[in-house]
């Protein structure tokens, strides 16, 4: 009997940090390690995966009651809202049917993939709720800047998950120093090292940092994930990659 893929979901108590570039990102490096790994736009009112991927107006395929992913260019299958609307149409949906929107892209036929990462929205909402009781991720990873407002929130997220008894793999530092285009030097808008400092003080894993680089930016806005290719900041997210497949193979993924 054919096993269903392992679900990791990539949250965030608030958004405007990132999850959405650092799951696409994750999914693509997993893929380049040889994970057969697939990517699900949880983030069911504001989807973001098929600009992200290079997927932007194709329509996934059904097979019986179950929905074939849509292939993207790097080696990872996905399913997004994003696949099933308009551009620009707004979902206004209550949370059942949001969580059953959800339910169809997990359920979907995802072939030989046994990994799938999940792009959530922000917060602790319906969707995240569904997420730990029907769908039973093995871990979860938490997104968040280096600010004391976002990681108040973050906070909370690791509180979701640890409540539902799912673990926290770790804590990832998005938009972790700023590098001058024009001359190379460092600043910190959003602070420095917060995350790293929350997450040992909560006892959670610190998975790394990403720097906030207009070459990131430009990147994802062009459906060209830094992952996917050689570039100065493919290692950070390559990096992050092989933790989050080590905690995989250990936690039986």
């Amino acid at each position: 009997m054919k096993t269903k893929p392992v679900i990791i979901p990539i949250a965030a108590g608030k958004g405007g940090v990132g999850k959405s570039t650092l799951s696409a990102n994750l999914a693509v490096a997993m893929a380049r390690l040889g994970r057969k790994v697939g990517l699900v736009d949880a983030d069911i009112y504001g989807p973001s995966q098929p600009r992200l991927l290079s997927t932007e107006g194709r329509r996934p395929e059904a097979e019986g009651n179950k929905m074939i992913p849509v292939q993207s260019p790097y080696g990872v299958p996905m399913l997004s809202m994003g696949h099933l609307v308009q551009p620009g149409q707004a979902i206004a949906w209550r949370g059942p049917m949001a969580g059953n929107a959800l339910g169809q892209l997990i359920d979907a036929e995802w072939g030989d993939a046994n990994v799938l990462i999940a792009d959530m929205p922000p917060g602790t909402g319906d969707v995240q709720l569904s997420m730990v009781q029907k769908h039973k991720p093995i871990g979860a990873v938490i997104v968040s800047t280096p600010q004391d407002l976002a990681l108040i929130d973050a906070t909370r997220a690791i509180d979701l998950f640890r409540t539902s008894d799912v673990p926290i793999i770790g804590i990832i530092e998005n938009m972790s120093g700023y590098a001058c285009p024009h001359c190379g030097e460092i600043s910190d808008p959003f602070g420095s090292g917060g995350a790293e400092a929350a997450a040992k003080e909560m006892g959670v894993p610190f998975l790394g940092r990403i720097p906030l680089a207009m070459d990131i930016r430009a990147a994802s806005d062009a459906g060209q994930p830094p992952a996917a290719g050689n570039g100065p900041y493919a290692g950070a997210f390559m990096s992050i990659a092989e933790q989050l497949a080590a905690w995989i193979r250990t936690h039986g993924g």
